[in-house]
């Protein structure tokens, strides 16, 4: 019997195929790691992670659910969204994928930090400058997005166009925070639900397409 921890010629091609979080730099030096024998691709974790917790605090901002349970998000911010998320950050600098490691340990933060600032600290801004502290911590986080939004264009289409969408997401609900404009941040949670579904679309094709050994749901690399 073979080793198994050695990737097939069939191997390495679905395993290039099916890292929607890769550019064609870290794809070469996933191919080197998958010839020594490597982990599993983390990307669709760290997308599924994002997306689901994200889709829930996005129903609460777009009016889908009561305010009331809000609290819900923070079991997802911390355990999914966050530590599931820095996890397969950490797999993807094992695997040799900057702009993965960089995306889900940053966003894996920011649901911790998120989590973090409601349960401990939120109640400790000034109420009159809550809106203001939220519209810049998310004005923060549209900042660094769009800057991954400029990275992405070098990965797939599928992960791109989530960034796209996330970084108007982002501004949106910044601006309403800001702004006192509860229809801005209801229409943030609108983009971010869409954000949400185009996350979990990139996840699931990286789970299908390695589950069938094919590419079943396209996410169309980007080539330099």
């Amino acid at each position: 019997m073979p080793p198994t921890n050695v990737a097939s010629d069939h191997d390495i091609v679905v395993e290039n195929g099916r890292d929607p979080m890769a550019g064609q730099t870290a794809l070469a030096r996933e191919t080197v790691s998958a010839l020594t024998g490597s982990i599993a691709d983390p990307g669709p974790l760290g997308l599924a992670a994002f997306a689901l917790t994200t889709f829930v605090l996005s129903a609460v901002n777009a009016g889908w659910v009561s305010k009331g349970v809000e609290p819900v998000v923070l079991g997802l911010a911390l355990a999914y969204g966050g530590i599931a998320q820095i996890l397969a950050g950490m797999w993807e600098f094992k695997k040799g994928n900057t702009f993965g490691a960089t995306a889900f340990t940053s966003y894996g933060a920011f649901w911790i930090s998120f989590w973090a600032f409601v349960v401990f600290y939120a109640a400790k801004v000034p109420k009159a400058d809550v809106s203001h502290a939220v519209g810049l911590y998310l004005f923060a986080w549209g900042l660094f997005t769009l800057y991954m939004l400029v990275a992405s264009l070098r990965t797939t289409g599928a992960v791109a166009i989530v960034f796209a969408v996330l970084t108007v997401t982002f501004f949106l609900l910044a601006a309403g925070e800001w702004g006192g404009n509860e229809s801005l941040v209801k229409l943030g949670g609108w983009v971010g639900i869409i954000t949400a579904l185009l996350a979990w679309y990139a996840s699931m094709a990286g789970v299908v397409n390695s589950t069938f050994g094919k590419v079943v749901l396209p996410t169309k690399p980007l080539k330099a």
